[in-house]
């Protein structure tokens, strides 16, 4: 196996999936012990995820790219630079939680800084939100990018339909890039049986929209694949749509048990053999990354045990931007 990314970038792609991977196995540890209600989330996308965190042109405002995500990014938001122990204090819903103060579910970030917007718990209504943000970068004339991502089953929504009609208008295209991480089943309805034609991004083709699908289990496709789709987004000011084939390790959320799927494709075993093969980490080498990020989540998971719950009298805080108490 010949690498094109250097040793160097390869190694820090790893260390960053190992991160998400320990992080959402305790995510899933801590909803199983009670300290927590419900866990949702995407192990077995780190090696798209992370690439694309990787990429991402991250500040605040118009001038840098805003994302709108779902419940299965925590690995993009690592690569942003967010603290794994800041999702264990959502996970337990502690007043320390910076991403919804303790009133939200497991992956359910938000950071103005970043210009993350509020992730819901409603399916593919990103879609719609990111069209507001990409008619301000177009008005604008900057370099940022709007980028929201979903997964196949949602986009039989009408929300997503929108999307493609709004990107699309030969009187104001968007700088969209428009993601659909497809692991092949929603909750329990298998892919085949929901959608005709041979992928989701192919709708695109009807739009005039720019469109790929990819094997988002391979590293290097999925970096070298949302290089160029960034950089023609940025450069064309235009949408485009790209579906990633990932996998879905731990079932559809808690709700499914939030057990381990045997038979799925481990990116992250498949990536670990491929390093190895390269001589470019050794199985101890790899081995000792995920030891570390393990000890240091399961501190980090009893410390958060001991903060507070927010107080009743927060419960109307932050319902409209600013707000604080109760607005009546």
């Amino acid at each position: 196996m010949k690498f094109k990314l250097e040793p160097k970038k390869l190694i820090q792609i790893h260390d960053l999936m190992i991160k998400s991977r320990v992080l959402e196995e305790r995510l899933i540890r801590m909803y199983k012990q009670n300290d927590g209600y419900f866990w949702i989330g995407g192990p077995g996308e780190e090696a798209f995820s992370v690439p694309l965190g990787m990429q991402v042109k991250k500040g605040f405002g118009l001038d840098h790219d805003f994302l709108h995500l779902h419940y299965r990014s925590s690995p993009i938001m690592l690569c942003m630079g967010a603290e794994p122990i800041d999702s264990l204090r959502q996970m337990k819903n502690v007043a320390s939680d910076p991403y919804s103060g303790g009133r939200n579910f497991a992956n359910h970030y938000s950071k103005r800084d970043w210009n993350v917007v509020p992730v819901s718990s409603t399916i593919e209504t990103q879609y719609l939100t990111a069209i507001g943000t990409a008619v301000g970068q177009t008005k604008k004339g900057c370099t940022g990018i709007t980028i929201v991502n979903g997964g196949d089953s949602g986009t039989a929504e009408g929300d997503f339909a929108s999307a493609l009609v709004w990107a699309s208008r030969p009187v104001l295209p968007l700088p969209m890039l428009m993601i659909v991480t497809n692991n092949g089943v929603g909750i329990s309805t298998p892919h085949c049986n929901q959608f005709g034609g041979d992928s989701i991004a192919a709708r695109g083709n009807a739009f005039g929209i720019k469109n790929q699908v990819i094997n988002g289990n391979d590293v290097e496709e999925s970096w070298f694949a949302l290089e160029a789709a960034m950089k023609y987004v940025r450069e064309e000011r235009k949408p485009f749509l790209l579906e990633a084939r990932v996998s879905r390790l731990y079932g559809h959320s808690s709700a499914s048990g939030a057990n381990f799927v045997p038979g799925e494709e481990d990116s992250l075993a498949e990536f670990e053999k491929k390093l190895e093969a390269a001589k470019i980490m050794t199985r101890a080498q790899m081995d000792k990354v995920r030891e570390d990020y393990n000890a240091t989540m399961l501190e980090q998971s009893k410390s958060v045990k001991q903060e507070p719950a927010p107080s009743g009298d927060t419960i109307y805080d932050h319902v409209y931007y600013g707000q604080k108490g109760r607005y009546w």
